[in-house]
């Protein structure tokens, strides 16, 4: 079951909004108390799930920095690798116990949703460049075997759930910060007679960047409409976001050793860059019976559309050749969808029920990166059309999940996902060959669980699943001996997913631990075939391996005092024995990678430590710890990232100013100053593998909060 969280996130937020802590008492709240509604479609606590889960609380998202990238907060969650790339032309690095590790742009192998509205498309190629962090009441990440209900390319799931107005306020925020990061934000919420609220937000973030060629702009505007009785619910959200960045590039060995804060000279000569635009809507119902089985039902829909240009550095000489689509990348991108569902309940029972259509329509183009030639020539400009294209990409689901208390101690649930998925293009450029196509792709994803909860506050589960995963729409557009054409030798990768956990709750809420073994076995892994001529191919690549196990634990060993711990282990291979390309260009693969190999860009460790200090009632002091091991950059594992180690610390207060309330935060992140890999682009044809991490930076941010 791919929940499209629009019926639940938001049809939900209001209650969800009951368990939102402010900084003043985040400390207090039990684990045990935390709400979540991914992956089952209906609220439950954190403890009560028999799958791994983690939640992310407004409070720590606030405390972990400006609130602009998902990297800030997430490293809390076991299982969960999200790389600030330092890079806002590119999305941020994200996988989930080692799904969705090697793709060098965009996130793929998660669903992603905000608010309900997915931010993930039908093929599984998703961003989250326009998640309101800021907005948000939690987040909420799923990983492991129940994933595979969301769906298509579902090895784990990342959900925001933004916050429903319980109090009249205006707010205005404003960050400053190293690398010239400027930020402001102007809010207001208010819950209304007749069951009305309006939540609404618009904010401008700048930065110069890390390095020359990454500074970035970005403008990101919210409003949610609420309207609710006794029997029905209903939510609006709109979203906005425009964001012209520059791209940096990576850095090879040698010239990340040499300088880690240069920018490779391919950057500035042509000017590489993206401007991402963005617009989206989406509305859901709920209705509650007041007796008989059936509970409740709930329908949402949404639609967006979503603009990217982006200027790449490939040579003239490269383009000359016949077939090649262009340096610039150019597409307008329609999408919506609609999710029904029924919620039934009895005693000793629950199930739900639904269906689900996504759409996604994109008129493609590319131009040459160039005009003129010769002594005449210019760099980094739009030239003439060498590609375009019109795509699509549908999907159609039917699902359903329940669970059943067998005894008072011992519970079952059980789910299946069928759906329907079809890509096709039409090509409009026939100068280069004709590389229309179409392919169609079924899967059916069941999972099960079985959870034992022998004391109040102690339980233990295992939980198995299948999963699905289709190629995008950009690994379908080449085919890898050359010719015109869809690749239609590729076909989608499966797997099945086993997790074996366990939860414990201290009395009174002092302390907690949730511990995860798990093992994920693919077929048919999609990976890298060729680079040739600025263009990548893929094929499937054998079988892999993914395993490890997971430790998230909380505690408060005293008034004031508060840890929290995550680790994680993992260890992804290849099963199987394949050739590929060691550089560019690559007509054919003829490299061998061995068997055992790291899967290129998976993090075998990785760690966060958190002590935070009540210095007095409305003052914290805390101190975070990050860490992770070395990572693969490609497939041959011919180099590596260094794992490394990060210390920060910060500051926050709150007091009281006139009417309102001020929130102020400081924060200085790598103490050390250390120079480190922060993520990497993973099997680059050109070698440049690496993007620098920033070195020490500083953050003060205030927040004015005004009762009206």
């Amino acid at each position: 079951m791919r929940i499209h969280l629009t019926a639940i996130a938001l049809a939900t937020a209001c209650a969800a909004q009951a368990q939102l802590v402010t900084i003043a008492n985040t400390a207090d709240q039990a684990d045990a108390e935390r709400i979540v509604i991914t992956g089952s479609g209906t609220e439950q606590r954190l403890f009560d799930t028999p799958y791994a889960i983690g939640t992310v609380d407004a409070g720590t998202l606030r405390a972990a920095g400006p609130m602009v990238n998902l990297s800030e907060a997430l490293a809390r969650v076991p299982g969960l690798v999200v790389a600030n790339r330092s890079n806002y032309a590119q999305d941020l690095q994200i996988s989930s116990r080692g799904f969705g590790a090697r793709t060098s742009f965009g996130v793929r192998g998660l669903r992603l949703y905000a608010d309900g509205i997915p931010a993930s498309g039908p093929d599984g190629q998703g961003s989250v460049s326009n998640f309101d962090l800021a907005g948000a009441a939690r987040i909420e990440v799923l990983r492991g075997p129940f994933s595979a209900l969301f769906g298509n390319s579902s090895g784990g799931v990342i959900a925001l759930v933004s916050a429903a107005p319980t109090e009249r306020t205006a707010g205005l925020d404003l960050d400053v910060g190293s690398q010239g990061l400027v930020q402001w934000r102007a809010s207001v919420a208010a819950p209304f007679e007749g069951g009305f609220s309006l939540r609404a937000s618009a904010s401008r973030f700048d930065t110069d960047g890390l390095r020359p060629q990454s500074a970035a702009t970005r403008h990101l505007g919210n409003l949610r409409l609420g309207w609710e009785d006794d029997r029905n619910r209903v939510v609006v959200v709109l979203n906005r976001i425009d964001q012209p960045a520059q791209d940096p590039l990576g850095l090879t060995r040698a010239q990340i050793a040499a300088d880690p804060e240069q920018t490779t000279p391919q950057a500035t000569q042509f000017d590489t860059r993206k401007n991402t635009a963005q617009t989206q809507a989406g509305a859901s119902w709920l209705h509650r019976y007041a007796a008989g089985p059936l509970r409740s039902a709930q329908i949402a829909a949404y639609a967006g559309k979503r603009s990217v240009t982006q200027w790449q550095a490939i040579a003239p000489t490269t383009q000359a050749q016949a077939r090649h689509p262009g340096g610039v990348i150019d597409f307008d991108r329609g999408y919506d969808g609609l999710d029904a569902r029924l919620q039934w309940a009895g005693s000793g029972w629950r199930l739900t029920t639904g269906l689900a259509a996504d759409r996604q329509q994109e008129d493609r183009r590319g131009f040459e990166n160039f005009t003129g030639s010769g002594a005449a020539q210019v760099l980094g400009v739009t030239g003439r059309l060498r590609r375009d294209e019109g795509n699509r990409v549908q999907s159609r689901d039917v699902y359903a999940q329940g669970e059943i208390d067998i005894t008072a101690q011992l519970s079952a649930s059980a789910g299946v996902r069928d759906g329907r998925i079809d890509i096709r293009s039409q090509d409009r450029y026939l100068a280069n060959g004709d590389d229309s196509g179409r392919l169609r792709f079924g899967y059916t994803t069941p999972v099960a669980a079985l959870r034992w909860q022998p004391a109040n506050v102690f339980s233990v589960y295992t939980s198995f699943g299948r999963g699905f995963e289709s190629p995008t729409l950009n690994e379908l557009a080449y085919r890898p001996d050359g010719n015109a054409g869809f690749n239609t030798a590729l076909t989608p990768q499966r797997n099945r997913q086993w997790e074996l956990g366990a939860k414990w709750r201290a009395e009174g809420g002092r302390a907690s631990v949730d511990a995860a073994l798990f093992q994920a076995t693919t077929r048919d892994e999609i990976g890298v075939q060729t680079n040739s001529g600025g263009r990548s191919t893929f094929a499937n690549v054998g079988h892999t391996k993914r395993q490890g196990f997971e430790i998230d634990a909380r505690w408060q060993p005293a008034a004031g005092w508060r840890a929290a711990l995550a680790l994680t282990w993992l260890e992804a291979t290849y099963t199987d024995g394949f050739r590929t390309c060691a550089g560019v260009p690559c007509i054919a693969p003829t490299v061998p990678v061995s068997a055992g190999n790291k899967i290129a860009g998976t993090v075998p460790k990785s760690a966060f430590a958190e002590l935070v200090w009540r210095v007095a009632a409305a003052t914290d002091l805390g101190l975070e710890a990050r860490g992770q091991g070395r990572i693969a950059v490609n497939d041959l594992n011919g180099d590596f990232a260094a794992g490394h180690g990060l210390l920060a610390l910060r500051l926050q207060h709150r007091l009281a100013l006139g009417p309102g309330r001020l929130d102020l935060l400081a924060r200085v992140d790598n103490l050390a100053d250390r120079r480190v890999a922060g993520s990497v682009i993973v099997n680059e044809g050109n070698q440049r593998f690496f993007e620098p991490a920033p070195g020490r930076s500083a953050l003060l941010s205030a927040r004015y909060l005004l009762p009206w």
